[in-house]
């Protein structure tokens, strides 16, 4: 799904929009299962999949879950947010995992989906700069980003990145720009960014969980956070977007991550605080359904590119087992699931309050 930037929403933009019931999302790599088993009253199975994104931390809830009630098994499976929906939507799977909110067209076809925030996130841009120390973070922005993405900035060390890092030495070697070609929240996440800050993107390319990318010598498209992870650290010049539960994968392989700017034009880095600033400002603002854009908020220390993880649901499910078992899952994962031990680990935030009271009543919802 791609489409233009709402009108007037670049470079200075509170937020690329607000909506209720917006965007369809996908972000994955390679499948991959782990099952648990989690306590319950009978046996029951849940199944979950999509986000790659979510997949690290997924895996550490259902592996907590198996210790704390045994019972029920929870399969978890990295396969892409788009992935996640439509199995969540035909019920191949009883939760589908979503960087992004479903879209106007996913409600009206499937009225019965809800989606539920379970953590926040943040996405990354990553770089392979040889000979960069990795503690001297590269300034970029959307403009210059985009106009990477388009072929119009082809070195490292072009007048327009030089511009907006005073001081730092850039390396005279080409670029080699890294996109998704699978349909991907994280592709959702970054083309939205690049809408807000560059008229050009927003009118010609637009965002969405799959893009139209521009043909740029040498690029390359990979499937999946781990195979785009892998590329950029096998190709010197690269540059790519990726979610920050794979941070610490990207430094240990020598890569780099960028200050990104904000939208009152401050530079910052997806620290925890930086994340909580940028997310403060929408909780007021995050409507009942828990459907919202938190891309280029307002806040002066917000780092840029933040959103929910979501829990994809079918209100209706097919037996009372199952919603019971669902429902007790969900409510874990969004309040003891939420603890320091296990977000910190992947670089997640964890809900605020007013997020998971949302989160119980949309639970609440569930039935059979």
């Amino acid at each position: 799904m791609t489409g233009r930037g709402p009108r007037g929403c670049w470079r200075r933009s509170a937020a690329l929009y607000i909506a209720t019931g917006a965007a369809l999302a996908a972000c994955g790599t390679a499948t991959s299962t782990t099952s648990v088993t989690a306590a319950s009253a009978q046996a029951v199975t849940i199944t979950e999949t999509g986000s790659g994104l979510l997949y690290p931390l997924a895996r550490t809830w259902a592996a907590a879950y198996q210790q704390a009630t045994p019972g029920v098994t929870v399969a978890t499976a990295s396969t892409g947010s788009g992935t996640g929906i439509a199995d969540a939507a035909v019920g191949q799977a009883d939760i589908g995992a979503s960087d992004a909110y479903l879209s106007s067209g996913d409600v009206v076809q499937h009225p019965a989906l809800v989606n539920i925030p379970l953590v926040i996130s943040a996405q990354t841009v990553i770089y392979n700069l040889p000979g960069l120390s990795q503690g001297a973070h590269v300034n970029l922005n959307g403009t210059v980003l985009a106009e990477i993405y388009d072929g119009d900035i082809t070195v490292w060390d072009d007048p327009a990145i030089a511009r907006i890092n005073p001081g730092l030495t850039l390396p005279a070697i080409k670029i080699v720009p890294v996109h998704r070609v699978d349909s991907s929240g994280d592709t959702f996440l970054f083309t939205s960014y690049l809408s807000t800050q560059s008229e050009h993107w927003s009118g010609a390319i637009g965002y969405g969980t799959t893009a139209v990318w521009p043909t740029v010598a040498g690029q390359l498209g990979e499937t999946g956070s781990v195979n785009t992870l892998n590329a950029c650290v096998a190709t010197p010049g690269c540059v790519a977007y990726n979610g920050i539960s794979y941070l610490s994968q990207a430094l240990a392989g020598h890569l780099g991550y960028a200050r990104l700017e904000n939208t009152v034009g401050n530079y910052t880095l997806p620290s925890a605080a930086a994340i909580q600033a940028s997310v403060a400002s929408f909780v007021p603002l995050t409507p009942p359904s828990e459907t919202i854009s938190m891309i280029a908020g307002p806040a002066p220390a917000g780092y840029p590119i933040v959103n929910y993880e979501y829990a994809v649901v079918k209100s209706v499910q097919p037996d009372a087992a199952k919603a019971s078992a669902v429902k007790a899952f969900l409510h874990w994962v969004i309040t003891t699931g939420n603890q320091a031990k296990y977000v910190n680990s992947v670089g997640f935030q964890p809900l605020p309050a007013t997020l998971v009271a949302l989160g119980e009543q949309q639970i609440a919802e569930i039935g059979s």
